[in-house]
């Protein structure tokens, strides 16, 4: 996690008494510093997710342990990231979601459309994106959900600035769960996606699905289910046009 302001929360370094570095945390949103602390905690026996050092949801605050060197994944040497990424997967999947946990992928799934969704009103977006294309995705990802055979404890928003180079003894760390319960192609989808205007999604996800052990073409079917999504926000910051005309093409 880095320090400055994240979503209307304040991240300050700090250190922690016994000497351990360390974020303090500030969000004016409790429920929400809350809901995070518990997903850090329930993916603590992974070791792959930032220590919760302590927390005081009554003052909006939490301390967590810093990762260094904290290199977001993106700024990585890319030839050894699919191997990273497969061992981070296999230590968050690996922790047993707790009973009756009341999140899953397609809430998950359903909110994302419905909020990104209403942006095909805004005249730049809806002029690259129609609605054919977007209820298209909506379709394949209710094609994937209705189907998924293993179901894992996801991180949820695994995409490469929420995923940091930790100490080589822990690899990969995770920051910023929003865990649910689903089909484990999903944590490796956004990592498919940033493929775009690179060595192109398709080439990344074959890489991606064998140094994870996934399904390839579940994980591809996911990656244009994502498309239409990552293409938004490219659009929204201006982004280069071939990774746009790529992610385009993935949501037809």
């Amino acid at each position: 996690m880095r320090p400055g302001r994240q979503h209307g929360s304040v991240v300050l370094r700090c250190r922690w008494p016994d000497g351990t570095p360390a974020v303090l945390k500030l969000s004016p949103d409790r429920a929400l510093l809350t809901k995070q602390v518990e997903m850090l905690r329930v993916f603590a026996p992974s070791g792959r997710v930032p220590t919760v050092l302590s927390a005081d949801a009554q003052a909006g605050a939490m301390v967590l342990e810093e990762v260094l060197p904290g290199t977001e994944a993106e700024d990585m040497p890319q030839t050894s990231l699919p191997q990273q990424w497969g061992e981070l997967l296999a230590a968050l999947h690996a922790v047993t979601p707790p009973a009756h946990w009341p999140l899953d992928l397609r809430g998950r799934c359903d909110e994302a459309f419905v909020r990104i969704g209403r942006r095909l009103s805004e005249p730049a977006i809806g002029a690259r994106i129609d609605q054919a294309a977007w209820q298209g995705a909506i379709r394949r990802c209710e094609t994937l959900l209705d189907s998924q055979a293993r179901l894992v404890l996801l991180h949820g928003d695994l995409h490469l600035g929420n995923v940091l180079d930790g100490d080589p003894s822990r690899g990969l760390i995770a920051i910023a769960p929003k865990a649910c319960i689903g089909d484990p192609c999903f944590d490796a989808v956004d990592y498919v996606v940033a493929g775009a205007g690179q060595e192109g999604v398709e080439a990344r996800c074959q890489r991606v699905a064998t140094a994870c052990g996934l399904d390839g073409d579940r994980l591809y079917a996911w990656s244009r289910v994502i498309a239409p999504m990552a293409a938004i926000a490219h659009l929204t910051y201006d982004g280069p046009e071939p990774v746009i005309d790529e992610l385009l093409a993935l949501s037809c």
